[in-house]
């Protein structure tokens, strides 16, 4: 307490009603290019109350907009899929649809809502696959290694902040079994419209 105010290390801001919404902890917020505050955990946990997304990424951090990288549920987005009757052989193939891309887009609108427009996402892309712990992206307890993350996707990154509306993907990954899997696919990229 400070002359009657609670300091509490945290950081947040007075949405449209008047209400304080605490977003992060001071350490953990970033902050854009304009100097503007923005919390990417606020967010990603917002993007993981959707039941069709199992991680997101958010990122932001020195730049001028809010961008996504999203991983689906793959069990729940096939059973939404088979229901649409959307024919798809892997979690890449699924990933990439654009029926998928739409759902997704509806779920991050949702996340946005009563953001402030600074902090809200303004383009995503679908990953190819989950992120995993096997593959150092999560820790056990699921929480993302972000700086790991940066680096091996700076790709998707720098496309994400580019003109482009796809990047070309050609990389191999190790399952927990110890097979490998060489992928070769485009990852399609697509702004978020306001509603």
């Amino acid at each position: 307490m400070r002359d009657g105010w609670l300091y509490s290390g945290d950081k947040g801001f007075i949405d449209e009603d008047g209400h304080l919404v605490v977003f992060d902890r001071s350490k953990d917020v970033m902050t854009l290019g304009d100097g503007r505050p923005f919390s990417p955990q606020y967010l990603e946990t917002r993007l993981k109350f959707s039941p069709y997304l199992r991680d997101a990424w958010v990122v932001g951090d020195k730049r001028d907009y809010v961008v996504a990288v999203t991983c689906i549920d793959y069990s729940v987005v096939g059973k939404w899929a088979d229901e649409k009757k959307l024919t798809y052989t892997s979690y890449p193939e699924l990933s990439q649809k654009p029926e998928v891309y739409e759902l997704v887009e509806k779920q991050i609108r949702q996340a946005n809502k009563d953001l402030p427009k600074v902090a809200r996402v303004r383009r995503f892309v679908n990953l190819y696959k989950e992120f995993d712990p096997d593959d150092d992206e999560l820790t056990r307890t699921r929480k993302l290694r972000r700086a790991f993350v940066e680096k091996r996707y700076q790709d998707i990154v720098e496309a994400l902040y580019s003109d482009t509306d796809v990047v070309h993907i050609d990389t191999t990954i190790t399952y927990e079994d110890g097979r490998k899997s060489h992928i070769k696919t485009d990852l399609h990229i697509r702004k978020v419209t306001d509603d």
